[in-house]
């Protein structure tokens, strides 16, 4: 798979970034390798950013392989939540990979960075940072409005174009981020609870935002996960093992921002959305 990206029509004062939603599981990692590039070629895409946190054989976690795959199918940055250290083989992998993300507020003795700046394509310097909520969410991390307080301090030093991957489970607080970073940022985009939301649009002070990506994986599914065992639960609150849906089809959902590059500022945002019903998984991988 080539790393295919924008058709050469982009002016030097905007960039085009794609952000990509939870990859779930086998079929996810299919279905993004599948439709990568098509979406880069139609949206003349400069970045990609894709979370896959979820994108491990059992449908939590990252291998170092997986990383490689993401890198290899022109993903430029690999954000994750609170599955990351669900894959221990990552846990050494981690401080050489400074594209692979793990949130920024979590422990400084954690391996891995919660930030990452670099050069793409086209010349303009980037910078992507990922952090977890706390509402609803079981792991104990700093505060997610004060650590990006104290990263753009650092960041806005290198450059204006920032993109922050908020993994989160409330709305309420993934909307408090994006005001308090309204103007600061480029882009304030949610995950981590895999259903695509309507309400992309661009605040007041430029910064684009989205309350979740959605996800990429089985349409089908709970969530990426087969329905059956979870249903189970819910009925009789037994314990039950969470299997992935390999079935098709497939969705892929995302946003693509566009951002002037001058002032950092995003100009739209718009939600990308799309179907797979050929995509087939070899379970035995």
């Amino acid at each position: 798979m080539s790393n295919t990206r924008g058709s050469g029509n982009n002016t030097s004062d905007t960039l085009r970034v794609l952000c990509i939603g939870d990859v779930v599981g086998p079929i996810g990692c299919t279905t993004f390798q599948r439709n990568i590039d098509r979406i880069c070629r139609e949206h003349r895409i400069d970045v990609v950013i894709v979370n896959g946190e979820n994108s491990g054989p059992r449908g939590r976690g990252i291998t170092s392989r997986i990383v490689k795959f993401f890198k290899h199918n022109a993903a430029d940055v690999i954000t994750t939540g609170n599955h990351v250290w669900s894959e221990r083989e990552i846990y050494d992998h981690l401080p050489q990979l400074p594209y692979l993300l793990r949130p920024a507020n979590y422990p400084s003795d954690c391996p891995g960075s919660g930030v990452h700046v670099f050069a793409c394509r086209t010349g303009q310097t980037v910078a992507v940072i990922n952090l977890q909520g706390r509402i609803f969410m079981r792991d104990h991390v700093s505060c997610p409005f004060k650590a990006a307080e104290s990263l753009l301090t650092f960041v806005k030093a290198q450059t204006d174009i920032i993109i922050v991957d908020f993994h989160a489970e409330a709305t309420s607080e993934k909307i408090g981020l994006a005001h308090f970073l309204d103007g600061k940022v480029s882009a304030v985009v949610g995950t981590h609870t895999h259903v695509q939301t309507a309400d992309e649009r661009v605040l007041p002070g430029g910064t684009a935002f989205i309350s979740d990506l959605g996800m990429v994986g089985a349409r089908d599914s709970m969530l990426g996960m087969k329905k059956e065992p979870i249903l189970q639960h819910f009925l009789t609150q037994m314990p039950v093992r969470f299997v992935v849906e390999t079935e098709a089809p497939a969705i892929m959902c995302g946003a693509c921002i566009e951002i002037d590059t001058k002032t950092g500022h995003a100009r739209s945002i718009e939600r990308i959305r799309l179907e797979d019903n050929d995509v087939s998984v070899d379970v035995n991988q």
